[in-house]
Formats: C-alpha cells, structure tokens, sequence
C-alpha cells in the first residue's frame, strides 16, 4: 500500500513538472545570415544566475542520488509493509487470545464451583426434610408426673424452677384427648378446626388450552333424583363468554372425559368463584357484581340479586388474578360469599347468603388482605386462606372464625403440586378440597380438630 502511494505522489510531482515547462518554454525557428536554420529554446528565468550552465552533470548527478534515496526508502516500506506491520498484529492477537483462554478458565472454574454449592444445599434440604418426616413419625417421649405438673423424663430444661417454662406452661390450653380426631378415622362428622391437609389426588387433567383455569365441583346436598352426590360438574373458565357446564355421571366417566350431558348457562360466568349446593349452581355474572343461581333440575335461573357494594372484575382480586373478586362456597353452616368492598379498603369480608334469595343475611370483615392470598374456603363456618398459589409447598395461613369473630394465623402444610392452584373448594358431605391446579383437577382429603366450641 505503502509502494502505491509514494509511486502516485511521484507521478503526480513529474506530471506537475512538465506542466510548468510547458508554461514557460519558447520554441522558435529561423534562418540565419548562411542560410542555415536556426533554433532557439528559450526558458524564463527571474534571475540570470538560475541559467544552467553548460555542464549538465552536477544535475544528473543529483537526480541519480535522488533516485537512489528513494529507491531505498522503496525498500524500507515494502520491507516493513510484509514484515513489521504483520508481526505487530500478530502479537496483539496472541495476547488476545490468551486473555480470552484465561477467562473463559476461570468461568469455567466459577461454574464448577457453583454447581458444587447447589448440590451441597440439595443434599441438605434433602437430609432436613428427612429428619423431619421422621421426627412427625416419631411417638412422643414418655411422660412422667411429678406433683401436678407433667414433663420429660430426663429433661433437666424443663425444671419447675425455670422461669421460661412457668412462662410458656400458662400459655398453653389444655386439649382433653377425646376430641382429637385419631389418624385414619372417618367416624367423626361434627365441625371442628382444620388439622391438617392430605396430599393432592388427580383424577382429570385438561386436553386444551381452556382447561389452565376452571370450576370442578360434586354437590352436597343434591335435591330430587336427576343428579346424585356422585354426579361431577366441570366447567372451563378461559374465555370471553363461558357458559358451558359439563356434567358427568360419576368419577370414572369424569376421569375418562365423557360427559354425559352438556348444560348452557343463561349468563357468563365471571372467574372461578363458582359453586355447587342443594342443587343449584352459584357463581357470578362476568363484569358484574350480581349473583346467579342456576336451578340444575329445570335447567332455569332461579334467582339474581347483587352483592352490595361487592368489588368485582379485577377491583379485589386474589394475588393470582383471574377477575377472582367474589368467591362463593358451601360449607357445613351453608351458603357463602368472599370478597371485598372499598370500606373494607381490599380486606376480606365474609357473607352468609340466602340459598333461595341470595340475600345477604350477616357479614363479617376479617383482617388480611385478599390481594396477599392465593385462594380461601370455608369449613364449619370457618374462613382459611392459602398463602400460594405457585409454592409447591406452602401454607393455609389464616383462619377467621365466624362464630367468634376472631382471626389468627396457623400454619397448616399445602401442596400446589402443579404449582398454579386457581381454584378451591370445600365438600363437607366428602370431607374434601377440590382444586384446579394448573389443568390439572384434585382433591384433598382433610382432617378436623374438635374444640369445646364445635361439640357444644
């Protein structure tokens, strides 16, 4: 490139030179006194010393060096164009490339290391988790009695003396033995508090995109002779106009997705708040605050009313969303409406309906937010919250009791086993949660703790 550019700067210099000359030259031509002709080149020149004189090779000279410099200079650049230049570029490149060997190693060290942390807390959450399914397992220490005060055997922190423990034996109550419900047993039908939640059972999972959310439901208290306590009603809540109620004969067919019958509803269903009792089915009308009850036997709406003051599509939602601002149930006290209003300022206020009227007859306001739970139900006038809707392992973390007016945390284990739980209700008649969670349609088996309260 070098070479290029110096032979265009001399081609330019000549050609320039030449110009000039040209510029100011003078041929002319004449005879002289002989008869012979004569010709004369002429030059300007401002002064007459700038004339050359007759020997020429001082010039000739000076131009031969001159060409012999550049030729030199010729060779220097070509030299330094093919070697120099591509040596400095190669050893940056080699540097280059080592700074980028040298990181890429120690990333790769960086992951290594990490992966070896994850795999370390993996083994212990798995070792802690084991710990504490076999202490669950394990049976209480041996008790021995000492005056009237009942402690450990061998257990020096329990000392009458302490003060700590004086502290913490005056708060604990007293649960006679009698109304703990034992393990397995399915003879007890009383209200009580909620003990405990079994694992999820799936019977369905959704075949299309409608299915990520629904309403799946077995009635209670059926009435007449259509339709039975076995019979299960699903319906789909993605859409924009959901009014299809699917009705299967038992379990079994519903597990296998043949329906036996296909009911429309007279108005869209908004969410999944609905729910099924003594042979109708409750849910609320799409952007609305009004209530439907839908006679299953005639097929008919058999009443409407709203909700007053009811926040509705989106105002207080539950913390996965889905327009969940009015959630009905049906529990062993009756029928039931959660929701919230702006004097509640987004608190869950809690109403016993009507069955027939839908009329509100009494209300309570809790204090928890409705947008900081995932869903809520309602067992033996009780209202319980779950903390998740996503957690595979969370809590139901709250209960308000109606007949007290009091509300309190708890902590009771939940599964969202397929970590998208929209929907949840209660069957007293079963003993069971029904739940969507994530097309996926489960149950829970529960267990109840009886207080003095419950058994009066």
């Amino acid at each position: 490139m070098w070479l290029q550019v110096f032979f265009l700067c001399f081609s330019c210099l000549t050609l320039s030179t030449v110009s000039q000359t040209q510029d100011q030259a003078s041929f002319h031509r004449s005879r002289d006194h002989a008869g012979r002709c004569q010709y004369t080149f002429s030059v300007a020149s401002p002064e007459e010393s700038s004339c050359p004189g007759g020997n020429m090779k001082p010039e000739i000279d000076g131009v031969m060096s001159r060409l012999t410099l550049l030729e030199a200079l010729v060779s220097r650049l070509i030299a330094g164009q093919d070697g120099g230049m591509d040596t400095g570029v190669g050893a940056d490149g080699g540097e280059a490339f080592s700074q980028v060997t040298r990181e890429r190693n120690q990333l790769q060290q960086d992951k290594e290391r990490l992966n070896r942390q994850v795999q370390e807390q993996q083994r212990r959450l798995e070792a802690l988790s084991q710990e504490a399914e076999s202490l669950r397992q394990k049976p209480c220490r041996q008790m021995h009695t000492s005056g009237h005060e009942n402690r450990p055997a061998s257990d020096p922190a329990y000392d009458t003396g302490n003060g700590a423990y004086q502290e913490m034996k005056a708060e604990v109550t007293e649960v006679p033995a009698s109304h703990l419900i034992p393990d397995g047993s399915s003879t007890f039908t009383g209200c009580g508090e909620l003990r405990s939640v079994g694992e999820p059972v799936m019977h369905r999972k959704a075949d299309s995109i409608t299915g990520k959310y629904g309403v799946w439901l077995q009635d209670p208290e059926p009435q007449g002779d259509v339709y039975t306590n076995k019979t299960v009603w699903r319906i789909d809540a993605v859409g924009k106009d959901v009014r299809q109620l699917f009705a299967y004969e038992d379990m079994d067919q519903f597990s296998k997705g043949f329906p036996m019958k296909v009911l429309v509803l007279p108005e869209p269903v908004e969410s999944t708040g609905a729910t099924m009792y003594r042979g109708s089915l409750y849910y609320q009308r799409r952007r609305s605050r009004t209530l439907i009850r839908y006679d299953l036997a005639s097929e008919k709406l058999a009443s409407r009313l709203d909700l007053p003051h009811a926040g509705f599509h989106g105002q207080y939602p539950y913390s996965w969303g889905g327009y969940t601002d009015i959630d009905l149930a049906a529990d062993e006290k009756g029928l039931w409406a959660i929701y919230s209003t702006s004097k509640a300022k987004g608190a869950i206020v809690i109403s016993q309906l009507d069955p027939e009227s839908l009329e509100v007859k009494k209300s309570w306001e809790t204090n928890i937010r409705k947008n900081t739970v995932a869903n809520s139900f309602m067992v033996c006038g009780r209202l319980y919250t779950v903390a998740s809707y996503t957690a595979p392992n969370t809590t139901i973390n709250y209960v308000f009791n109606t007949a007290t007016n009091e509300g309190r945390a708890v902590a009771v284990p939940f599964k969202n086993k397929y970590r998208y739980n929209s929907m949840v209700d209660y069957n007293h008649a079963q003993r069971k949660l029904h739940a969507w969670d994530n097309f996926h349609m489960v149950t829970y088996d529960i267990r109840l703790m009886r207080s003095n309260q419950d058994s009066s």
